[in-house]
């Protein structure tokens, strides 16, 4: 044995409390699989020093491009990102060795008095930083003959928990999986049905990427791969990147895995695309056997995003020059 196999393996991740949570637990994994020691290396990315709204600095991509830096210059061995951050295409040089079993993919509501969307008050102030939020949470309240006002807010969860505690919003919308990974489960006063608002594609779930020169570390990491959860967000983020080539509105994804009794039979693939105020979504969704490769999953993607652009999703926030 060379006296590499027990140097302690690098795994970047960024500072915020919520990404060292979740990195914390996949190292941890990676102890058990390995029995090498693994040990976090935290790396600022860009989205997290800018004050600009994520919509304004680009959104995809600014919390991975210097974890993928850092891969690519072997400060670190592999990084954990969550998934919803990656942007769609994935660069030759990495590999995504792992997605491991997905949390629950819902977006939740922390309200005042406990309260849920349906109770609270006409003119209601909710805090996201989403797009994709606004227009199904606009929508939703239009449907229940009310307006609401979606107010745009950043920072890390304990921020955005606080604009409710000190009375500035009647309530903030967060994803389940990140109030999960922290510990505050506890705080939701609403987990918010996915008939109602979609989550981000490939919310909830969690991606393991290393160099693709280092095989036998992606051969170990593949070991945390679920392929249900990986065929789920293989498909929403191949539904995203459909859409994203035809139209710039925000995008809700989620693939749903149908089970008779213990056993998974099919997929069911919904998409929505909207106007930030709700007065125009496009909802379709798809159902076929579960994908049984890539390929399978990312042509499910396509075929559902190719439907909705026909249903005019392309219109809603003006064509986007190709």
């Amino acid at each position: 044995m060379n006296d590499t196999s027990m140097r302690p393996l690098r795994l970047g991740t960024r500072r915020s409390k919520l990404a060292m949570a979740q990195s914390g637990q996949v190292a941890e994994a990676v102890r058990q699989l390995t029995g090498r020691p693994v040990e976090l290396v935290e790396i600022t990315t860009y989205g997290d020093v800018s004050r600009e709204s994520l919509a304004q600095i680009g959104g995809t991509g600014v919390f991975v491009s210097a974890l993928r830096d850092a891969l690519l210059a072997g400060e670190i061995d592999f990084a954990v990102h969550s998934l919803k951050d990656l942007p769609t295409a994935q660069p030759d040089e990495l590999a995504l060795a792992a997605v491991p079993p997905r949390e629950d993919p819902r977006d939740v509501l922390i309200a005042r008095d406990g309260l849920t969307f349906q109770e609270l008050p006409a003119g209601a102030r909710i805090g996201t930083g989403s797009p994709r939020r606004m227009a199904q949470l606009n929508a939703w309240a239009r449907e229940l003959g009310k307006e609401i006002e979606t107010v745009p807010i950043r920072g890390n969860i304990d921020t955005r928990i606080g604009f409710v505690a000190k009375g500035e919003l009647d309530a903030v919308v967060l994803a389940a999986a990140g109030l999960s990974r922290i510990g505050r489960s506890a705080e939701v006063t609403q987990f918010l049905e996915t008939d109602a608002v979609l989550p981000a594609p490939g919310q909830g779930a969690l991606a393991i990427e290393c160099a693709m020169t280092n095989a036998p570390l992606a051969a170990t990491l593949a070991e945390l791969d679920d392929p249900y959860t990986r065929a789920a967000v293989t498909a929403e983020r191949s539904l995203l990147a459909a859409l994203e080539a035809g139209c710039s509105a925000p995008v809700g994804a989620l693939a749903d895995l149908l089970a008779d009794g213990q056993i998974v039979t099919e997929m069911r693939l919904r998409g929505v695309v909207g106007t930030t105020d709700g007065k125009t979504l496009v909802q379709l969704s798809t159902t076929g056997p579960v994908p049984s490769s890539s390929e399978e999953a990312v042509a499910m993607g396509r075929e559902l995003a190719a439907a909705m652009l026909d249903k005019g999703a392309a219109g809603l926030m003006g064509e986007r020059a190709l």
